[in-house]
């Protein structure tokens, strides 16, 4: 069985690898806040150029304090405890039905080649690491 989950988790990698999904931890905003704040707080001592440079100095601060949230979703995925890893699998399970593989290879196949099952277990992966570990979901340009 636990192979079966390990070749599972391999499929979100390589799913969410094909599609450049990132993710990020709750408190990006905080980032916003700062520069936004000392935009605010630099307009009203320094007018327009006090704007433009607590502007500046607060993205560099919003910068530095959101750093290290962005992370590629396998490598989430990679990171999750067993337990985590169980429940997602559970989730994919559960769309995938009565699919039978015997390897990494012959099950990324199979869904790699039927569009609706992996756009559903897109959409169960990415609705598992929203709800349960509280990140949001970015598409890399």
């Amino acid at each position: 069985m636990c192979h079966r989950v390990d070749d599972v988790m391999r499929l979100c990698c390589e799913l969410s690898a094909n599609q450049q999904i990132q993710t990020t931890v709750k408190g990006s905003g905080k980032g916003a806040a700062a520069a936004g704040g000392l935009a605010f707080a630099g307009g009203l001592i320094g007018g327009p150029l006090g704007i433009a440079v607590g502007g500046a100095v607060g993205g560099l601060l919003g910068c530095w304090m959101t750093s290290g949230q962005f992370k590629p979703l396998p490598q989430i995925i990679m990171e999750l405890s067993p337990l985590q890893q169980q429940k997602l699998y559970e989730g994919l399970m559960a769309v995938m039905g009565d699919i039978q593989w015997t390897d990494l290879v012959q099950l990324t196949a199979l869904v790699m080649g039927n569009a609706t099952l992996k756009q559903q277990l897109t959409a169960t992966l990415l609705g598992y690491i929203s709800k349960e570990l509280q990140t949001q979901v970015h598409y890399v340009d």
